[in-house]
């Protein structure tokens, strides 16, 4: 993982980095280390990219309310990433799809499985750097800290919030990837999905709208159906695909917040 700029503001430091290719940021309280620190991944939907304003307003909101760290990736074909000829011919056909009034949840879930194929060993990439940035004991670029060999803590608990293609990829990443141990899914659903939404066992908060027209509803509810956790709530609200209600996000960070909190809390010594 290489850092290439740095900024702070409001007590939060904003890192981007590489890694295998892949651009990311990583956000953290100014001064402190990341080690032991609650990490939740942020995957973007299609179409964006990791700077977002919602994105990055959620990921400062989890570091300054919580204390929390939080990672954000350019999916494959997205950001700042270089995207292939089949990246370019589904951004046509699908435009010319929708303008033509058609149905796209197929091609859509087609596309996004094959992002995900590419995304999901990114992602458990990056879990493995920054288990190694935070077995650090202190960042070398920080004056004010002593580094004390015998106080490194690894990372905390793991956290994914993502919708639409940040579903696509955090289903099958919160299958394949023991650290998840919460996430927030939503606005997807295709029966393609149901295997990996099986093996997913971690506490999940579902967002599907009602109305959505690239996601039929059918779909999203079948998903949510499909997924092995034991605990899982399902909110739905009108309205289309990129009309989800506000308070519902504020929920969907609460409900991360929570489990972080209580998950970090059962780690800890005794």
């Amino acid at each position: 993982m290489h850092f290439t700029t740095e900024s702070s503001a409001d007590g939060v430091t904003q890192r981007h980095f590489t890694l295998d290719g892949a651009p990311g940021v990583l956000w953290q309280p100014d001064g402190s280390p990341l080690g032991g620190r609650p990490l939740v991944l942020l995957g973007h939907g299609g179409g964006q990219h990791k700077l977002g304003p919602g994105l990055v307003d959620r990921a400062r909101r989890f570091v300054r309310r919580h204390g929390f760290a939080a990672v954000a990736l350019d999916a494959p074909g997205h950001g700042e990433r270089t995207r292939s000829a089949q990246d370019e011919r589904f951004a046509t056909e699908i435009g010319e799809l929708i303008a033509a009034g058609r149905p796209v949840s197929a091609w859509v879930a087609r596309h996004t499985a094959a992002l995900a194929e590419r995304a999901v060993p990114e992602w458990v990439a990056v879990l493995d750097a920054l288990s190694g940035e935070a077995e650090r004991p202190g960042r070398t670029d920080d004056p004010g800290r002593v580094e004390d060999p015998g106080h490194a803590e690894g990372l905390g608990p793991v956290g994914y919030w993502g919708l639409s293609l940040g579903s696509a990829i955090g289903i099958p990443l919160a299958a394949a990837e023991p650290r998840v141990a919460v996430a927030v899914f939503g606005l997807t659903g295709h029966a393609s999905q149901a295997e990996a939404a099986g093996r997913v066992g971690v506490p999940v908060e579902f967002l599907l709208q009602w109305d959505d027209a690239l996601v039929p509803r059918e779909g999203a509810l079948a998903l949510f159906g499909a997924l092995g956790s034991r605990e899982k709530t399902l909110h739905a609200n009108p309205g289309g695909h990129l009309e989800v209600p506000e308070p519902e996000l504020e929920s969907s960070e609460r409900f991360l917040a929570r489990h972080l909190i209580r998950a970090g809390a059962s780690a800890a010594p005794a």
